[in-house]
C-alpha cells in the first residue's frame, strides 16, 4: 500500500498505524436521538440497552457522546482542558466511560476542527494535543470529528463540490455547476487547508498513549474520498442525514458512486443510522437499513433505545445483513449490478440504485438487495444471469432464503420477483447451485 508524506512524517493508511478499523464500526451516537440534550443518564441507559437488547452480542460496541458535553462558555484557564458540563455529566466523561467500558463496551467523544462545535461549543483547532490527551486520560475509543467553526483563514482557497447540496452548489447528470472557486486540474486535495486541519488531530491521537478509533466528519468536503483512508479509520462522504427518505435516497444514491474505494481497513460514511426517527415507515427503515449493510458503511445506531418499537429493533439486529457487513474473510462491500429505475450508472438523487449483490463467505453465498425507489408499490425481478457473482456458477437455479423473514425458499430456478411497498427494499442470500 502506498505510504504519503505528512507533517515530515512518512505514514501509510492510518488504520496500519492504530491498527482499528479493518471492519466498519457498530454502535451508538446520541446525536439523532437527543442533540444537545443530553447526560449522564441517557448515555448510561443507551449502553445499558444495547447489551440487555442483545445489540452488543451482534458487535455493536462503540457508545459515542456527541456534541454539547461540555461547559460551552470557556476551557479550564489553567490546564485549556475542556470542561465536562457539570449539570449533564456530574462525575465527569471519565465516570462514564468507565462504567461504559465495565459493560464490555467503548466509549466516543466528539469535536470540530474548528473553534467551536456545530453547536457553538470549544472545538478542537489550536488545541489538538491538549484535546488528544484529554481524550485519553478520560479512556475515550473512538473520536467523531466534525467541521465546524472554522475560521476564515482556515478554509480552503479552493471549493469542492458535494453533489448533494451541501456547498450550496448545483448538480446536474453528475457534473457540479457554477462552482465559485473550482480547483485547477490536478489539484491535489492533500494538500488543503481541510486535509492538513484533520491530519493535525490524527497526529495527536496518534502521539497519546492510547488507542483511539477517528472518524473524519468533514462532509465530503476538500475531496475528502482521496485523502481520508490515509488520515482518518472512516471518512464522511456526504452532508448530514436527516430522518426522511428524500435525504436517505439522496446519499445512497451519492454513496453508491464511492464504492470501490470500502474495503479492509476504511470506508466511506453516509452518516449515522435514523432507523426509528421521524416519520420514516417501516419499509423506509428497512430500505435504509439493508442499504446502509449492504455498502459497509459505518452502523451507528442514532435513536432512544429504551422507546425503540419491535420491528424497528428486529431490523437493526438483522443477523444476515450483519454477517455480511462484518465478514472477516470479504472486505470488500456490495456493488450496484443494475441500477433498475435508471440506465446504468445514472446519478440520481431521487432513485439511486436498485439491484445490488456482493459475496460473503459468512453468508456462504450472495447476499442481493433489490429496492423499491418508486413513490407506489411496485416488483423487482433478481434475474440470476445478471448478477456478477452467480455467472459461470454451473447452473441456472439457486438455493434462496429470504434475509427478513430467515424463510428457506429452497431451490429458486433463473430469477426471484417480490412485490415491494413504496421505498422496501428485498434482500435475499442467494447459496448454492441446486
Amino acid at each position: 500500500m502506498a505510504n504519503y508524506l505528512s507533517t515530515g512524517i512518512v505514514f501509510t493508511l492510518l488504520s496500519q498505524v492504530n491498527g482499528l478499523g479493518r471492519l466498519p464500526a457498530l454502535g451508538w451516537n446520541s446525536w439523532n436521538a437527543f442533540g444537545c440534550e443530553i447526560d449522564a443518564s441517557k448515555i448510561m441507559t443507551a449502553a445499558n440497552k444495547v447489551v440487555d437488547l442483545g445489540l452488543k452480542d451482534l458487535g455493536y460496541e462503540y457508545i459515542n457522546i456527541d456534541d454539547c458535553y461540555s461547559v460551552k462558555t470557556n476551557r479550564d484557564p489553567t490546564t485549556q482542558r475542556m470542561i465536562p458540563d457539570p449539570a449533564k455529566f456530574p462525575d465527569g466523561i471519565a465516570d462514564v466511560a468507565s462504567q461504559i467500558h465495565d459493560l464490555g463496551l467503548k466509549v466516543g467523544i466528539y469535536s470540530s476542527a474548528g473553534l467551536t462545535t456545530c453547536a457553538g461549543y470549544p472545538a478542537s483547532l489550536g488545541y489538538e494535543q491538549v484535546d488528544a490527551e484529554t481524550f485519553a486520560e478520560w479512556g475515550i475509543d473512538y473520536l467523531k470529528y466534525d467541521n465546524c467553526g472554522v475560521p476564515s483563514d482556515q478554509s480552503d482557497t479552493y471549493t469542492y463540490c458535494v453533489p448533494d447540496g451541501t456547498t450550496g452548489t448545483s448538480f446536474s447528470n453528475g457534473t457540479c455547476e457554477d462552482i465559485a472557486s473550482p480547483a485547477p486540474e490536478g489539484y491535489d486535495w492533500r494538500n488543503s487547508k481541510t486535509a492538513e486541519r484533520y491530519r493535525t488531530m490524527r497526529d495527536a491521537l496518534l502521539s497519546v498513549n492510547r488507542t483511539i478509533f477517528y472518524s473524519i466528519c468533514d462532509w465530503g468536503q476538500a475531496n475528502v474520498n482521496a485523502w481520508g483512508n490515509e488520515t482518518g479509520n472512516s471518512w464522511r462522504m456526504s452532508g448530514d442525514i436527516t430522518a426522511d427518505w428524500p435525504r436517505i435516497a439522496e446519499i445512497a444514491n451519492e454513496n453508491s458512486f464511492y464504492m470501490n474505494s470500502a474495503d479492509f481497513w476504511g470506508y466511506p460514511d453516509p452518516d449515522m443510522l435514523e432507523v426509528g426517527n421521524g416519520n420514516l415507515t417501516a419499509a423506509e427503515n428497512r430500505a435504509h437499513f439493508a442499504l446502509w449493510a449492504v455498502m459497509k458503511s459505518p452502523l451507528i445506531i442514532g435513536t432512544a433505545l429504551d422507546k425503540i418499537n419491535d420491528d424497528n429493533l428486529a431490523v437493526l439486529k438483522n443477523k444476515y445483513l450483519l454477517d455480511f457487513h462484518q465478514d472477516p474473510l470479504v472486505g470488500r462491500p456490495a456493488y450496484p449490478y443494475k441500477w433498475g429505475y435508471n440506465k446504468d450508472w445514472t446519478f440520481d438523487p431521487v432513485h439511486p440504485a436498485e439491484y445490488w449483490s456482493g459475496p460473503s463467505s459468512k453468508l456462504d453465498g450472495t447476499l442481493v438487495v433489490m429496492l423499491n425507489s418508486e413513490e407506489g408499490n411496485s416488483t423487482r425481478t433478481a434475474v440470476w444471469e445478471e448478477i456478477p457473482e452467480l455467472r459461470g456458477s454451473g447452473g441456472d437455479s439457486f438455493r434462496v432464503t429470504d434475509v427478513w423473514t430467515g424463510k428457506d425458499m429452497g431451490c429458486v430456478k433463473q430469477k426471484h420477483s417480490v412485490g415491494l411497498l413504496s421505498h422496501d427494499a428485498a434482500a435475499l442470500v442467494v447459496g448454492k447451485p441446486c
